[in-house]
């Protein structure tokens, strides 16, 4: 481990909510040095973090690094929401096996505004910055960028994932592709960033650009790279064409639903990252508490108290009414070997554990149209597999693996 990866041996307690949920910090000792020499000058750091709108809505995905860029802002640093209206003409090639197909001006224009429009229900307008990377590209010409390209060499470009990948199934790779990362990179260095935030996916564009300043001459960018959030499946990232996502426009109670609908050690991922509510708070709540909590915080951020109390009122007058009256509800779990004591606690069936055990022994557990009399009794889920359970007289669901 060199110096400059050597883990700080002070960090103000104010800066750990920073590193929370952060996959990889390049380097974190720079950006401790940085946010201290940030306090001393009273000079905030310049945090980036750039949206290509190559589609008019965002999910809760997305958020992630809004929730990041909230905890720079709320310690008074500067955040620049950078819109790529030029590089999402390009379209960033970032995980993908195929050429993206390219937008018009138009169009991003358009996705843009709705952009504009969901940054501030999680970010305070008054104390962020939007920017457009048309703003430095829309005047540089063909030299200046046949400068920049100067930068980096194919071999470089290549050793990137996806791009390798495409190159070695003989999959076709648009020259503009490459200038992507390039592109991204010069960003910073129009923008003079100190931070860059961005989600794992993006780590070599994000890198890139931390090169591209050193070369410039610039004080080299921290990049920070957050995890992907999972969707409502709980196993793929959360997208609009995997049909798992949770849209910032969803009605409230269609918002709240979606929530009460995920595992719950996902919902611990996405109090993680979505939140700055204590993790050591969440934990000592019953899951289903947790899960109602969490659900009405989602809710309030994007539509107000008022509308979330409504999705919860209607989530209870409609799911949890009817499973209190005996109606078969829907449960998600994941599948393996699960002792059934754990999965009706975990289910919010029965108030502990014990309380669990003391309803199995007595016989008012039912699984399968069975009765289940062993305490320690495993249930194996498998994928797609339905099995009914009865736990006393009113709890009746259906208990679905994956």
């Amino acid at each position: 481990m060199t110096n400059s990866e050597k883990e700080p041996n002070e960090i103000d307690p104010s800066w750990q909510l920073l590193f929370r949920g952060a996959v990889e910090v390049i380097q974190k000792n720079e950006l401790i040095e940085k946010l201290k020499k940030s306090k001393a000058d009273g000079r905030p750091l310049r945090i980036k973090a750039g949206f290509d709108p190559t589609a008019p809505d965002l999910h809760l995905g997305h958020t992630v690094l809004f929730q990041k860029m909230k905890q720079f802002q709320d310690l008074g640093h500067e955040v620049i929401f950078l819109i790529g209206d030029f590089t999402g003409m390009i379209g960033d090639p970032s995980g993908r096996s195929e050429t993206r197909k390219q937008l018009t001006r138009e169009q991003v224009l358009q996705n843009a505004e709705t952009y504009k429009a969901q940054i501030f229900k999680v970010l305070d307008p008054k104390k962020t910055t939007i920017r457009f990377n048309s703003e430095w590209f829309g005047t540089m010409n063909a030299e200046g960028l046949i400068r920049l390209a100067s930068q980096y060499t194919v071999a470089r470009i290549l050793e990137r994932d996806d791009f390798q990948k495409r190159y070695q199934q003989l999959q076709p790779i648009g020259i503009h592709e490459f200038l992507y990362p390039l592109i991204q990179g010069y960003d910073s260095i129009a923008l003079k960033a100190d931070v860059e935030l961005g989600g794992t996916d993006q780590k070599f564009n994000l890198l890139v650009g931390r090169e591209l300043q050193k070369i410039e001459g610039q004080p080299q960018q921290v990049v920070m790279t957050m995890p992907l959030l999972e969707g409502t499946d709980g196993v793929r990232k959360m997208s609009k064409s995997y049909g798992n996502y949770i849209a910032l426009e969803d009605p409230p109670a269609e918002m709240f639903g979606k929530v009460m609908s995920i595992r719950d050690e996902l919902m611990y991922r996405y109090y993680e990252l979505l939140t700055d509510m204590s993790l050591d708070e969440v934990r000592i709540l019953h899951p289903m508490e947790a899960k109602l909590k969490l659900a009405f915080l989602i809710v309030e951020r994007f539509h107000g108290a008022q509308r979330a109390q409504e999705g919860r009122d209607q989530f209870d007058a409609t799911v949890g009414r009817k499973g209190r009256e005996g109606t078969l509800l829907e449960c998600r779990v994941a599948a393996g070997r699960q002792r059934l004591v754990d999965l009706i606690y975990s289910q919010g069936w029965a108030p502990s554990k014990s309380e669990a055990r003391r309803l199995i022994q007595q016989g008012a557990v039912e699984l399968d149209g069975e009765k289940i009399a062993d305490p320690n009794y495993e249930l194996v889920v498998e994928d797609g597999r339905r099995h009914d359970i009865k736990v006393g007289k009113k709890i009746k669901c259906f208990l679905i693996g994956g």
